[in-house]
């Protein structure tokens, strides 16, 4: 008898239907990409990132596709928490979303406050950290360079909120499994990783920059092996739930992921190339458990054979 497969997963106390989240920023707020992936039947919307006041973000051109993957040099433009509270959030509640909403800052006090104005709003379930933002009384040192400034951070929000708190690591770091642990022990009840590598473009005809902030962050297949390798770093180093991004395109790399260890993931780069890509990989992801006859994702999580 073929065993119709639970693909619900348990996400610090949130039950989410299925392991699939959208990944900051490529999905905007849930509205862009509803007509060909409804945000409900996801495990999660995570939003594009939110900070206290709106933010243009930087100047054109910002988004330069290359062979693996996407350069992006968008500035974390964004309406402002506020906006979002009044403009976003009540479609996305409508609609029986479970959201996550990405929160940033340039000082611990201002993710501290955009954390507290959250708390008050109704609809949001969880919030996740961008610790790759500078920090502008460091010099400008992103604070995920280093644990004591992550763990400022997660603090400052862990205090403001009665949600739990992700963190979502930079691969900048000699060491992320002492970030992710530095998250941990502040407060985080989950860790996502990675965010996008530094990276530049440049146009040999005119010989400048394809990005007008020079350089951005290169995301798509290109990153994965990165990714997979630090995911399956961070799941053995923490005894927190891990989500998975970087570079999934398919329901392979999902299960890749979860293979080493993430308990869900999150698809970023695939839905420029194909708006539909997150319900592809939650059918596949399905298709594959039914194919083993295995009643649940747990029943291959973290079961990597390295000997």
């Amino acid at each position: 008898m073929v065993i119709e497969p639970d693909l619900s997963v348990e996400l610090a106390g949130l039950k989410l239907k299925n392991p699939v989240l959208t990944a900051s920023g490529a999905c905007g707020y849930g509205q862009e990409l509803a007509e060909f992936t409804p945000p409900e039947s996801l495990g999660a919307m995570v939003t594009k990132g939110l900070s206290r006041h709106p933010r243009p973000g930087n100047p054109p051109p910002r988004l330069v596709e290359t062979p693996a993957g996407l350069i992006n040099a968008i500035g974390l433009e964004n309406v402002g928490v506020e906006a979002f509270i009044r403009d976003k959030l009540p479609w996305l509640r409508e609609r029986g979303a479970v959201v996550i909403a990405n929160i940033l800052g340039a000082t611990a006090d201002e993710y501290a406050a955009v954390a507290e104005r959250l708390d008050r709003a109704e609809g949001v379930a969880m919030l996740e950290i961008n610790v790759s933002c500078p920090n502008v009384k460091a010099g400008g040192l992103a604070f995920g360079a280093n644990p004591e400034a992550t763990a400022e951070v997660v603090r400052a929000v862990v205090k403001a909120t009665r949600m739990p708190v992700m963190v979502k690591l930079s691969p900048q770091t000699s060491d992320i499994t002492v970030m992710a642990q530095a998250a941990v022990q502040a407060g985080a009840k989950a860790i996502s990783l990675i965010n996008t590598i530094p990276a530049l473009a440049v146009d040999l005809e005119t010989r400048r920059p394809k990005l007008g902030n020079i350089v951005g962050g290169l995301s798509g297949p290109a990153i994965k092996p990165v990714a997979l390798r630090l995911v399956w770093q961070v799941a053995q180093a923490v005894d927190v739930p891990v989500v998975g991004l970087g570079g999934i395109v398919s329901w392979r790399d999902a299960l890749e992921f979860i293979l080493v260890g993430a308990a869900a993931v999150q698809v970023g780069t695939a839905s420029f190339i194909n708006p539909k890509a997150a319900l592809g990989i939650i059918d596949g992801i399905k298709a594959y458990l039914k194919d083993y006859n295995l009643p649940s994702l747990s029943e291959i999580r973290g079961r990597l054979i390295t000997s």
